[in-house]
């Protein structure tokens, strides 16, 4: 009898060794191709970056080994300073836009009404149009010929005469910003949403009986409550904003006189308009250093126990 319960017992942790075994593997299977969608696409090209930085690496003809010669010449670029400068500019301007209006939006959808599925699906259709998309429309928009926000302005008499938007960095920083806005606060609203929808409702009922109004509910309630959903906001919003290309490039070209030139936009042109591969690879590199930065204090905040 007692070596057919310990047969029994020993089958059994046979059993549960091959279980574990299976799972171990099949959780190496499932995680493999983000590991190497990670390894080719992200891995691969930032050592290759590194490396063609310290080169000075034309498209034809001899590498040459300039070691950190490149970075050197960034500290006196004039144009890349500005392209910094400009970019943290636009970031500083168009993520509050966003975060507030998203908040905004959130706030409104965040009610249980007939039909507030269809206005919370008007608000996210922007996010659906490509950016590409959405600067080729807003620059019909903008047109000081045929532009309809001219024409709209001039029919109210706010202006006298069409105004050239995208003429200067002074009048096509704020149109652009607000274009972006437009584009991306239906993202930002989702988020802030689902933060909204997790805050029970018997908090918001417990402060009427305090006899708090509905300012002071937002105040004190849903701001501190939402803070973990604000920071993500934050960090996706500011990431996107420094990173940004393609509404310059369509926009404005980065003109006038590379006046609205976002850094990427300089990378771009210095490594596939003037073959500088090399250069272009150190602007990149610091870059990422600087968004490694950013995100270290922004997780530093989301992890902060006065943010839960």
């Amino acid at each position: 009898m007692a070596n057919e319960l310990l047969k029994k017992q020993n089958d059994s942790l046979s059993l549960f060794r091959k279980i574990k075994k299976t799972v171990k593997i099949s959780h190496i299977v499932f995680v493999l191709p983000a590991i190497l969608l990670n390894v080719i696409f992200f891995v691969y090209p930032l050592i290759q970056s590194l490396i063609i930085s310290l080169f000075d690496w034309p498209v034809t003809g001899e590498k040459t080994f300039v070691g950190i010669k490149n970075y050197m010449s960034l500290l006196g670029d004039s144009q890349f300073w500005y392209s910094l400068w400009f970019t943290f500019k636009y970031t500083l301007i168009v993520t509050p836009a966003i975060l507030i209006v998203a908040f905004l939006l959130a706030l409104l959808i965040n009610k249980k009404l007939r039909g507030i599925f269809l206005f919370r699906a008007i608000y996210f259709v922007p996010v659906v149009i490509s950016m590409v998309a959405g600067s080729l429309m807003w620059l019909w928009i903008y047109n000081d010929l045929y532009g309809i926000l001219n024409h709209v302005l001039m029919q109210l008499h706010i202006i006298q005469e069409p105004i050239t938007w995208m003429s200067s960095a002074e009048t096509s920083l704020p149109a652009i910003s607000f274009m972006v806005t437009w584009k991306m606060a239906g993202f930002t609203m989702i988020i802030l949403l689902s933060g909204m929808q997790g805050i029970s409702d018997e908090v918001y009922e417990a402060s009427k009986i305090d006899g708090a109004n509905k300012l002071q509910q937002i105040r004190y309630l849903t701001i501190p409550l939402l803070k973990p959903a604000i920071v993500l906001s934050l960090i996706i919003s500011i990431i996107g904003s420094v990173l940004a290309f393609e509404q310059f490039l369509i926009m404005t070209h980065g003109g006038p006189s590379n006046s609205t030139t976002t850094i990427v936009h300089l990378i771009y042109n210095t490594s596939f308009s003037y073959f500088k591969l090399g250069y272009g690879s150190a602007m990149t590199v610091v870059l990422l250093i600087i968004l490694v930065i950013l995100s270290y204090f922004q997780v530093r905040m989301m992890n902060n126990p006065t943010n839960k």
